[in-house]
């Protein structure tokens, strides 16, 4: 072979070779530079660990979420375990939470007190602690602007103070929505008592993200044995418990523009939601409910979104885009609980066309909470 073709060769290998690796890493680039919003990623402070620790040490009975959470992550937790981890990166907002973030290609997150928030207080303390808790949620925001966004806590069992911190939350300090970690005192947000927490959050244009905790006490006793009342199973019931209440309640005919967020692709509710459905209708004919303006699925797909938060099941995922609508699903890691890398590494490898997975890691965030 001559020189001249082998240098032909040469250089049209090299070509080839390049030309191929450009469009693997245009693929790959394509898919890192979309931008990623995490949307329930939970924080806490001093002060609401301290207060949490005096409720655990002084009454371990009082609640389900004290085996479950409060004792074994901040209560002197095990050197290198879990929870260790988790306390730590619970109280850290600078440092080891950004660099996660930019190891993971996180852009931002959306920050919220994590459970059981201010609602396990009674109601002057849970305001107050409210209060302290936006504020220095929003004051590492101000530090970060641009890598996080944050919900405000506030005691929805003080509802005339609750109503005065979201106005302010939202008006004053900018925080993108509302963070209620499900029952208060044993009570659910259909309950008329909270009446001027919804008709706020409907006012002010932004979504209460409805948490799970722990069930509450009328239907703890029987997730007290295997550790069933966290995140294996009990989280999730009772959340969807919560989310079922105020659809059958009629909650969302009274207040048709309000907006609730769910975390864990739904908390089982597309799963259910045929059922649910068919039940409602029946029970409606048969008098035993008040009949609804509409079928479960319809406030569900207009009332409702969806965050995947913790949940990394691609046949999942496809049931909700079919129940919820692509248009009403974000993304969200549950950080520190979850991995970072891992939920987005999920949404990454979902069939997805790139247009929806860019409504899932941001433009929904965007347009659901306001970030833009």
């Amino acid at each position: 072979m001559d020189s001249d073709r082998r240098k032909f060769l040469t250089a049209t290998s090299a070509v080839l070779a390049v030309s191929t690796w450009s469009d693997a890493t245009r693929a790959q680039a394509g898919k890192a530079s979309v931008r990623k919003i995490a949307t329930e990623e939970a924080f806490a402070t001093p002060e609401l660990v301290a207060a949490w620790l005096d409720i655990a040490r002084s009454d371990p009975a009082a609640s389900l979420d004290i085996p479950t959470g409060i004792l074994s992550i901040f209560d002197n937790p095990r050197p290198g375990s879990n929870q260790d981890r988790f306390r730590r990166q619970l109280l850290d907002i600078d440092t080891e939470r950004l660099r996660d973030m930019d190891g993971a290609g996180v852009d931002m997150q959306l920050l919220s007190v994590t459970i059981p928030g201010v609602q396990i207080f009674e109601p002057a303390r849970a305001s107050a602690l409210a209060i302290t808790t936006n504020d220095h949620l929003a004051a590492a925001i101000a530090r970060h602007p641009t890598r996080f966004a944050g919900l405000a806590c506030f005691a929805p069992h003080d509802p005339v103070q609750a109503v005065r911190e979201m106005e302010r939350a939202v008006n004053v300090l900018g925080l993108k929505g509302f963070i209620v970690n499900s029952h208060t005192h044993d009570l659910y947000l259909d309950d008329p008592r909270f009446a001027p927490v919804l008709e706020a959050a409907e006012a002010l244009d932004r979504p209460i993200y409805l948490h799970p905790r722990a069930p509450s006490n009328g239907m703890a006793a029987p997730f007290r044995d295997y550790s069933m009342g966290g995140s294996i199973w009990g989280f999730g019931v009772e959340a969807g418990t919560h989310a079922v209440r105020m659809i059958l309640s009629g909650v969302f005919d009274r207040y048709p523009r309000l907006r609730i967020v769910l975390g864990h692709m739904g908390e089982a509710l597309p799963f259910w939601m045929w059922r649910l459905d068919h039940m409602a209708a029946r029970r409606a004919k048969d008098g035993r409910m008040k009949p609804l303006s509409l079928a479960p699925s319809d406030y569900f797909r207009r009332n409702f979104a969806v965050t995947t938060s913790g949940f990394e099941s691609p046949e999942v995922l496809d049931l909700v885009i079919k129940v919820a609508g692509i248009e009403n699903i974000m993304w969200a890691i549950d950080y520190p609980y979850e991995s970072s890398r891992d939920a987005a590494a999920f949404i990454d490898g979902a069939d997805l066309t790139g247009e929806q997975r860019a409504r899932v890691f941001y433009r929904n965030a965007e347009r659901h909470f306001h970030l833009i």
